[in-house]
């Protein structure tokens, strides 16, 4: 009796490892269902796609295409600006969409993370198919994602597509843009800066052959380079950190868009493509609305109005409070930098003015008169044509003993010319002079001794000569008075230097 039960309770462990092993064969089996595929395994054209939505454990959107436009719309507010580029960008990811291996005939997609899985991306075609794409967990082995689109199999991404789909409301937005400003036909400034500035090639206004933009009624003439850099940094305003995409008339009121800080509108030249290739030459428009939000103005004038010591002329350090700018009447209201604001708000005159007391092109100066302590010096240029049209002429300057200019023909066989002059070294005193440039602007009339004056005869039909006047004003600056004018007060130092430089090519 107990041998027979002995021998049934033998059969019974047989049987039980029996079920195990096939259970294991079985697994096993399934386990080398996988194969190698470095292959495409998904393929959707994004111009046939209608609709597009993606689910993660920290999002949901969901946006679908405007037949008639073709434009993208966010499903939960049409006003939203979707940005067409971004959404192409993520469809793209499936066009040719490869795996590196596949897992067919699976039965149990917990093991791969899709049974709960991290995103699910739903697309859906011209035709009514829609794909539903699941990403999984990552593969121990080699840490790829695993996901699936409903065929009955799970593929190991070449890509994770979650790089990609990760996103927020705010990644989807169709930003405004400034990128194609590179020049300006004219800048007009208003509110805390009230002028405007044209574009002019040759200009009969200036002495400088670089000077292409210049002050409306006046015809001052700017520095080039520095509206060049203005230009720079107000096409690289950052446009990204919206505070709202649909600004109500509440909200503009709010952020200072109805009362503007400051207003800056660029006509530039455009060059449009058409369909066939053909390029035309259109002027655009563009407008910055500067704005300071309203509440924060308020307290702080009412806080400096409260102040014991706020004297009179006080005012609201405005770049301490919250700043926005609006580009054209978009609805679209971003936040503004100090640093940024600081920038475009440095548009005076006085900001874009030359620093140079003397902005000339060596080239055009075929004479310059010193004066220094009653006595002056001239230092005379000689003036060598170019042999063919690639090069250009070139001038040497000379400095002659006595003021004697002497003409090398007109010397006796045993005379050298350069027992009578001197060769100028233009390079070095063209680098002394630049270095003579305002610290800031002024009006005010001299007051003191004059250090050392200058008149440079130019090869200009409109400006034939120009004075300087440097005039002592205290133990660190100089006043220089440009054509009688008083224009800015100079580092003394430099003044110095100039000096220095003049009275080694005379003595």
């Amino acid at each position: 009796m107990k041998r027979a039960k002995r021998i049934y309770i033998l059969l019974g462990v047989l049987v039980v490892l029996c079920a195990v092993t096939f259970a294991v064969s079985r697994y096993n089996e399934k386990q080398e269902q996988i194969k190698n595929s470095n292959e495409v395994v998904l393929s959707i054209d994004p111009e046939t796609v209608t609709a597009v939505s993606w689910e993660t454990e920290e999002n949901s959107l969901a946006f679908h295409k405007d037949t008639e436009t073709g434009e993208w719309i966010y499903d939960d507010d049409e006003a939203f600006p979707a940005s067409t580029d971004m959404i192409e960008s993520l469809l793209s990811v499936f066009e040719e969409y490869e795996a590196d291996f596949i897992i067919e005939e699976v039965e149990d997609y917990s093991q791969y993370g899709l049974d709960d899985p991290v995103c699910t991306i739903s697309i859906t075609l011209e035709d009514e198919t829609v794909y539903e794409i699941t990403l999984g967990s990552f593969s121990t082995l080699d840490e790829e994602r695993y996901i699936s689109y409903g065929d009955g199999n799970v593929y190991l991404a070449t890509v994770d597509p979650l790089d990609s789909y990760d996103v927020e409301l705010s990644d989807m937005i169709l930003h405004d843009s400034l990128d194609s400003i590179s020049e300006a036909s004219s800048i007009t400034f208003s509110g805390a800066e009230n002028y405007s500035i044209y574009y002019e090639e040759e200009s009969d206004h200036t002495y400088c052959a670089e000077d292409l933009y210049f002050v409306t009624g006046t015809d001052d003439p700017l520095d080039t380079a520095s509206v060049e850099d203005y230009l720079k940094g107000f096409r690289n305003t950052t446009l990204y950190d919206y505070v709202t995409y649909n600004a109500t008339e509440e909200e503009l009121e709010l952020y200072g868009m109805n009362d503007p800080v400051l207003t800056i509108t660029i006509e530039y030249p455009y060059t449009e493509t058409d369909e066939d290739g053909e390029e035309t030459e259109v002027t655009r428009t563009v407008t910055l609305t500067v704005g300071v939000n309203q509440d924060e103005l308020a307290e702080a004038e009412e806080e400096l109005a409260e102040a014991e010591d706020a004297g009179e002329g006080a005012e609201v350090d405005i770049s301490t409070l919250s700043l926005y700018v609006r580009v054209d009447d978009f609805q679209i209201i971003y936040e503004l930098t100090e640093t940024r604001y600081e920038y475009l708000i440095a548009c005076g005159y006085d900001d874009l003015r030359h620093a140079e007391v003397l902005t000339a092109d060596f080239a055009d100066i075929y004479q310059m008169d010193f004066t220094i302590e009653g006595t002056t010096y001239t230092i005379y240029s000689e003036l060598a044509e170019a042999e063919d049209d690639e090069e250009e002429d070139t001038r040497t300057y000379y400095y002659y003993y006595d003021g004697v200019v002497v003409n090398a023909d007109e010397l006796e066989e045993d005379d050298d010319i350069e027992n009578y002059r001197v060769e100028v070294d233009i390079d070095n005193l063209s680098e002394v002079l630049d270095a003579v440039t305002a610290e800031s602007f002024t009006d005010e009339e001299p007051a003191d001794k004059e250090e050392i004056s200058f008149i440079a005869y130019l090869d200009n039909e409109n400006y034939p000569q120009v004075e300087v006047q440097l005039y002592r004003y205290d133990g660190t600056s100089c006043l220089a008075v440009i054509d009688g004018e008083p224009v800015s007060l100079v580092l003394r130092s430099s003044v110095v230097d100039l000096i220095e430089t003049i009275n080694a090519i005379v003595l």
